[in-house]
Parts: structure tokens; C-alpha cells; sequence
């Protein structure tokens, strides 16, 4: 039975400020859910963009192989004279083909000229093949290199020297590199090699690649 101060007013009232305050609550915890969540994806967007960006700079950059002249040894070497300029020889040759990609490089074959001041005296052929992904391919040839004769007015003083300069350039050492199994890339690459043909140690040393 209500009074004369209306005590079921105030209940009704007190009623509706509870309600009022539930539903603000409410609203504040969905608004408090849909930032978070909106927090959640732009971090995961950002976090998905750095990683594009190192693995575009890193992994995915594809860059040209090295193919150079690793190693050689000499056998059999006859050389002329001053009167006579020739050489000849066989010659034990390890090339590399150096891979620096986070991918197999598969290349085709080449050929690999030797000069001694611009005249040819032999020839190798690289087969095609493939380079694993960060390594160093090591390829071992044997040719015979061979000067019947030069016009080159150094010979006489290359001979008193001792040392005959020897050039291994090659032609174009064309391949792809596939990244995540999928991604071929192509890339090609040439040697351009100089070295020394000592002639005391019938050796081949001070060899330098480009």
C-alpha cells in the first residue's frame, strides 16, 4: 500500500536508473570489444607488412650468380723458346658456380675460352646442371690448352719473366632461380678470369675473377 511520500515512485525511478546503468555498461563493453578488436587487425596487417617487406628485401630478392675459376693444376707442360714461341699442356681446372639466392639455380651449359694475350688456346665446356640454394657449385674440368705459335711481341719477355698471363672468360652462363618451388626467376651470368701460368712450378697461381 503506497504512502503519501509515493514510495512505489521512487522504486518504479530506481528500477529505471538500474536499467539505464546495466545498458550503458553494455554498450561500453561492446565498444571496449570492437576497439580491441580493431587493435587485433591493424597489428596484424602492420606485422604482415614488415614481414612482405624483409622477405621482398631478403628471400625473394634474387641476385646473379658468380661463376669464376676456383682452382687449377698443370700437366705435361712443354714450353718453346724465345725463337719458338709455343706451349702446350693439359690443364685441371675447378669452377665454381656460387649461388647466393634462397633457391636452386638451374643453369644451361657454357663454354669456357682460355687466351694467352688475346689468342686462343683451348676451350671447356660446362655442362648444365644446378647450384643449390646458398652453395657453392664446384665443377672439375680437364682440357689441353695449346699454342702452336704468337705474333705477340711479349712472349720473349714473358718468357724471361717466367710467367705467362693467361685469360678464362666464358659465354653467357644462362639459368633460373625458383624460389618457394613456384617463382622462377632468370638470371645469367658470364667468368672473366685472369691468372698465371709460372713456368718454374709449371703451376697456376695469382688467379682473380671479376
Amino acid at each position: 500500500m503506497a504512502d503519501k511520500y509515493g514510495a512505489p515512485a521512487v522504486n518504479g525511478v530506481h528500477k529505471s536508473v538500474v536499467e539505464s546503468s546495466v545498458a550503458t555498461n553494455s554498450e561500453d563493453l561492446r565498444r571496449k570489444k570492437r576497439i580491441k578488436y580493431l587493435t587485433y587487425g591493424v597489428a596484424f596487417v602492420v606485422f604482415q607488412t614488415i614481414v612482405i617487406v624483409i622477405l621482398s628485401l631478403t628471400i625473394m630478392k634474387v641476385k646473379g650468380p658468380k661463376f669464376r675459376v676456383r682452382s687449377a693444376t698443370v700437366e705435361n707442360l712443354n714450353v718453346g723458346s724465345s725463337n719458338s714461341p709455343s706451349f702446350s699442356g693439359r690443364f685441371n681446372y675447378q669452377f665454381g658456380v656460387k649461388n647466393i639466392n634462397f633457391g636452386q639455380y638451374k643453369y644451361d651449359s657454357a663454354t669456357v675460352t682460355f687466351a694467352y694475350r688475346g689468342t686462343n688456346v683451348g676451350e671447356a665446356i660446362v655442362s648444365k646442371s644446378k647450384a643449390n640454394m646458398l652453395s657453392n657449385k664446384k665443377i672439375n674440368l680437364s682440357t689441353e690448352l695449346s699454342l702452336p705459335s704468337t705474333t705477340s711481341s711479349e712472349w720473349s719477355s714473358d718468357l724471361s719473366s717466367g710467367v705467362l698471363p693467361l685469360t678464362a672468360t666464358s659465354s653467357s652462363l644462362n639459368g633460373k632461380v625458383t624460389l618457394m618451388f613456384i617463382l622462377k626467376k632468370k638470371k645469367s651470368t658470364q667468368m672473366n678470369c685472369t691468372m698465371h701460368l709460372v713456368l718454374a712450378t709449371q703451376s697456376i697461381q695469382n688467379i682473380k675473377c671479376k
